[in-house]
């Protein structure tokens, strides 16, 4: 399962925030409850690690262990059953200063399901699994070619990962007549299967046997790519998993970017034809109906507050505090709140913007 660009972004903030505390002993309390666990049985598990708790030498240690279990207890009473992808959850004493006490609890329902139970105290929260969640497994094959260069690569999230190229010995086209013209067509014909024949040898290393590959699309100018394909270069493996085959106009970084543009209706739910998709709303609107949009952190938050908003659209490069206080604006008022990375056209267009942009639920015009 992908993270969309808003679990992903409070993901990372939860983390952040709990990574930031230490224990001065081993009293900060993290539990893992697998998806489908019985929620009871981690209850009464808590209150048995009460039971043995009160053999801690340390007076305060003792207090703040004892006392972050029945906060955790507490918390998780409020729930009927452990959510559909489990539970994570945390609580402790997270005061500054020695002898003071400001305990605290915090849970989350990962973004995708659980599938280890852990309980622990410790100086640190345990965030391993939860970092791993952040960490994008799936990938796309990309292949572009043409009879002058091939070029390998992957596109993992928002972000196109090109892993390795090739130039062909392709020989160009001749104006020769005769027995040297069909010489010299034969030399281009072996010189292609040549370099079609190495091509799939770079694809092999690449994707064969790689469990997070999802699809391969091939692209490139004119005919060679249904040649490469058709004549049975590529092995029956990955054969099967070309997804998609489209005519580009480039060979190179560019025909990779223009390869993943004419892939939209492919990866038309994967997270970054999503994230460019609402951008290009924005900006297809901002050309054509530009009363019902919205830019500028002034001008986002007066029509957030008037409740006009349907599309907040935030650049992961503000702050993290700006992102909050728009984020609980638009919760509040029901906006769809988009969170757009950098890592692509649309969301680098967003930045220079200012970062701040919004798609109005109809034409706003303000008194001049």
């Amino acid at each position: 399962m992908t993270l969309g660009a808003k679990d992903r972004y409070d993901l990372k903030q939860l983390i952040k925030e709990l990574a930031g505390y230490r224990g001065r002993h081993t009293e900060l309390v993290t539990v893992y409850i697998p998806a489908g666990y019985d929620l009871t049985k981690v209850i009464n598990h808590l209150s048995q690690e009460q039971g043995t708790a009160s053999n801690i030498k340390s007076a305060s240690t003792r207090k703040n262990v004892i006392d972050a279990l029945e906060r955790m207890i507490q918390h998780l009473r409020l729930f009927t059953k452990t959510p559909p992808h489990g539970l994570c959850a945390f609580s402790g004493n997270v005061a500054e200063r020695e002898g003071q006490q400001d305990l605290k609890v915090w849970s989350i329902e990962p973004p995708v399901p659980l599938n280890q139970r852990i309980y622990r105290c410790d100086k640190l929260f345990i965030l391993d699994a939860l970092d791993d969640m952040l960490d994008i497994k799936e990938i796309y094959g990309l292949i572009v070619l043409d009879r002058r260069e091939g070029n390998i690569a992957v596109l993992k999230g928002k972000t196109i990962i090109p892993l390795t190229s090739s130039k062909s010995n392709v020989p160009g086209k001749t104006k020769a007549g005769g027995q040297s013209a069909a010489r010299y067509g034969r030399l281009r014909e072996d010189a292609a299967k040549d370099f079609y024949k190495k091509i799939s040898g770079m694809a092999q290393d690449q994707f064969l046997g790689n469990k997070n590959l999802k699809g391969i699309i091939v692209g490139g100018p004119g005919p060679t790519k249904y040649e490469f394909i058709d004549r049975g270069f590529l092995t029956g493996d990955l054969k099967k998993k070309i997804i998609g085959i489209k005519d580009i106009s480039y060979t190179g970084d560019f025909g990779l970017q223009e390869l993943v543009e004419r892939s939209a209706d492919i990866l038309a739910n994967e997270e970054i034809m999503k994230e460019k998709n609402i951008v290009a709303e924005f900006f297809t609107l901002l050309s054509t109906k530009p009363k019902m949009c919205a830019y500028g952190e002034s001008q986002v938050m007066q029509k957030l507050e008037t409740g006009t908003v349907d599309k907040l659209l935030l650049s992961e490069a503000l702050e993290d505090d700006t992102i909050r206080e728009f984020e609980k604006k638009a919760e509040e008022l029901g906006s769809e709140i988009h969170i757009i990375s950098t890592e692509t056209r649309e969301g680098v267009q967003l930045r220079d913007m200012g970062k701040i942009c919004a798609i109005l639920r109809y034409e706003v015009h303000d008194d001049i």
